[in-house]
């Protein structure tokens, strides 16, 4: 057992009074949520407090006006899948296509982001729903300056996908599930954390002791297993021309 000093973010308010005060509302315990395991307990000293008189800035220049000087429909496209799936292969194959095109892009890639912007966060479930905030927020931000964006992220659970597509105008957020299977995942395991996983050495690893919730809506579904790179690029290219996004 071990003890420390912590800060709690939760999704919804409640009610709460510090422990000093009173035990019974100033105490708490957490679950997890896929075993219902008692997994700590703790004492309440206070609330932290966040600020209430924030504005919003008007800005004389927006998303149209940046759009519109570049020639182009901004949107996210949002690269979902296992480790090895294909995702950060595919999405730099269409980026290229779309430099040499002429427009103006942007990726965001799972493994990059952890060198600088999200180097403070871990793997639990509660990093990776950080994680992927974070990285939904500046996916946003890119939009707004009218750029076409990659996003290439696990991002394991429906939820995080479902909040940062929640972040997004209609239509400027399009779901790429890369639907390939784990065994052929595992199979190519580029990058050695397929083995680890299994030898124990390295834990809350998705697809193997960490769960992947599958999209059940994707504006688009494919399988690095069943052709190449190139051939999915352009699968996506074509929605996207679909869309008139190019």
């Amino acid at each position: 057992n071990e003890a420390g000093s912590c800060n709690l973010s939760i999704a919804k308010a409640i009610a709460f009074d510090p422990y000093a005060e009173n035990t019974d509302t100033g105490s708490f315990i957490l679950i997890d949520r896929f075993t219902n395991a008692t997994v700590a307990a703790g004492m309440i000293e206070f609330g932290l407090r966040r600020a209430t008189n924030i504005q919003w800035q008007e800005l004389f220049i927006d998303k149209t006006a940046r759009a519109g000087l570049k020639e182009q429909k901004p949107c996210v496209l949002w690269f979902t899948g296992l480790s090895g799936a294909g995702k950060s292969t595919i999405a730099n194959t269409l980026e290229k296509r779309l430099h040499a095109m002429g427009r103006h892009t942007y990726m965001l890639d799972g493994d990059n982001i952890r060198h600088g912007l999200n180097k403070d966060l871990g793997f639990t479930d509660v990093d990776r729903v950080e994680n992927i905030r974070r990285v939904a927020e500046t996916a946003k931000l890119f939009v707004d300056a009218g750029l076409i964006v990659m996003v290439s992220f696990i991002s394991p659970f429906r939820s995080e996908r479902r909040m940062a597509r929640d972040l997004f105008d209609d239509g400027e957020f399009i779901e790429v599930f890369v639907d390939t299977p784990i065994e052929v995942c595992e199979a190519r395991d580029p990058k050695g954390l397929y083995r680890k996983a299994r030898a124990g050495l390295i834990t809350n690893f998705t697809g193997i002791d960490s769960l992947y919730e599958p999209p059940e809506a994707a504006e688009l579904k494919i399988d690095t297993s069943e052709a190449t790179a190139e051939a999915l690029a352009e699968a996506v290219l074509k929605e996207l021309r679909r869309r008139h996004v190019v």
